[in-house]
């Protein structure tokens, strides 16, 4: 009887933690389907004519990122992304967008954005998180670091600060912040790949993804 019993006891356990995985992926599954939806009838909710672009326009794959710039995932993938743009080299576009989920996320795309009426958006980018471990450490933030850094570039700071908070500049955030919101960006990097999200996070996945994408279009 305890044998039976203990038995019956695994098996429940083992049944339930089988529905939670099923359970899981089929959430996981319907959301792809809802956001995939969503890009399907309306294109301008992830490419936006506002938002910062590498590689080629009109490529065949057009890989929209999500991101932070003081999320400390968004620093460790970046040089990945330049990997990528460099082995699809013309066959792909990457739109990246914001998703502010920190404290001074804000306050970091607000210097990019002004950056790029300077045409120092990547290079603004680069330092921000070179020095990220700095200004951006989650303990004990500095944001006011920032300043010393991009002092180095080629920019003009007082112009920038008059700059960084101009309507144009925070209908920019809005809008990213309201539109992630909508297609379910709940994490930072969030991809997705001609409309199609990105379910597991990782460099080979995302590499998979556009095989995919790029064979479909017939590349």
């Amino acid at each position: 009887m305890k044998f039976n019993r203990a038995f019956l006891v695994v098996g429940v356990i083992a049944l339930a933690v089988a529905g939670f995985f099923f359970g899981k992926r089929f959430l996981e599954n319907r959301e792809v389907a809802r956001v995939s939806e969503i890009t399907k009838t309306s294109s301008d909710i992830l490419i936006r004519r506002t938002a910062a672009r590498l590689g080629r326009e009109g490529a065949p794959v057009t890989v929209v990122e999500f991101f932070d710039p003081e999320c400390e995932s968004c620093r460790a993938f970046h040089p990945m992304t330049k990997m990528l743009l460099e082995e699809f080299q013309g066959k792909v576009l990457f739109v990246f967008r914001y998703a502010p989920f920190h404290p001074n996320s804000r306050f970091a795309i607000q210097i990019l954005e002004a950056a790029r009426k300077q045409n120092r958006y990547w290079e603004t980018l680069d330092t921000l998180y070179q020095y990220q471990p700095q200004w951006g450490d989650h303990h004990n933030p500095r944001p006011e670091l920032v300043w010393n850094y991009i002092s180095k570039l080629d920019l003009d700071i007082e112009k920038l600060k008059a700059e960084m908070s101009s309507p144009e500049i925070e209908e920019i955030i809005k809008q990213d912040t309201q539109e992630g919101q909508t297609l379910g960006v709940r994490m930072t990097p969030s991809f997705f790949v001609n409309g199609v999200p990105l379910k597991t996070f990782g460099y080979e996945p995302l590499r998979q993804l556009i095989i995919q994408a790029l064979t479909k279009q017939g590349e």
